[in-house]
């Protein structure tokens, strides 16, 4: 089909904006192939392993297969008071590999992500030994400026529903510019990776989450 020769030859592009930045890339056709080149990525040898809000994670069903191949999960949605969390995020901090998707990624090969906590993009940005995103092509963006654009009108608003946030944005569908109960806190640009490799990107020829 057109629509998955052009996700692919797209993929490979940023693939390789993504090693001049120091981060590695990969494509997969499908939810089912990325799933198990997240298990590849990790290994056979049991590792903790934990992960950040994701609506693209939840689709794929990696949780599950990670938790099915040995390995010891980090489920952060067992934690709920204060005390818990911040004891979740300090073991997130020092986990073996750490789960995200990304808000979205430029064809230059730049992720851009916008936190309400923070706790992923700290994550992202230092702490757990390898990174692994799994982003749907529907992610890309031509740049950063573009890409928070998309974070603000296409990615907060149907999650702050999912949240329950009273923000405008989940009564209009696009973004208000809130202060109050906003989930737009921390605004991360991930030009590069300070270890090589520490950060690996799958993208995948499908829509995932938002």
């Amino acid at each position: 089909m057109p629509k998955m020769t052009f996700y692919e030859n797209q993929a490979q592009t940023i693939i390789a904006k993504l090693k001049a930045r120091k981060m590695e890339g990969f494509y997969c056709p499908d939810r089912e192939s990325a799933k198990k080149k997240v298990l590849e990525l990790i290994g056979a040898d049991k590792k903790l392993v934990t992960y950040g809000g994701s609506m693209t994670l939840d689709e794929i069903g990696v949780k599950e297969a990670v938790e099915a191949a040995g390995h010891e999960l980090l489920k952060r949605e067992q934690y709920t008071t204060l005390e818990e969390k911040a004891q979740c995020y300090a073991k997130q901090v020092m986990s073996d590999v750490y789960l995200m998707s990304t808000n979205a990624i430029t064809l230059d090969g730049e992720l851009v992500n916008i936190d309400g906590a923070g706790n992923r993009v700290a994550c992202l940005s230092f702490g757990p030994k390898e990174v692994i995103i799994v982003a749907g092509m529907n992610k890309v963006v031509t740049n950063v400026e573009e890409g928070v654009n998309r974070v603000h009108n296409f990615a907060a608003p149907p999650n702050t529903v999912r949240l329950s946030c009273d923000t405008p944005c989940s009564k209009t569908g696009q973004c208000g510019g809130c202060l109050t109960d906003t989930i737009c806190c921390q605004t991360v640009i991930t030009r590069a990776s300070r270890i090589p490799n520490r950060i690996k990107v799958i993208l995948v020829g499908e829509e995932l989450g938002y």
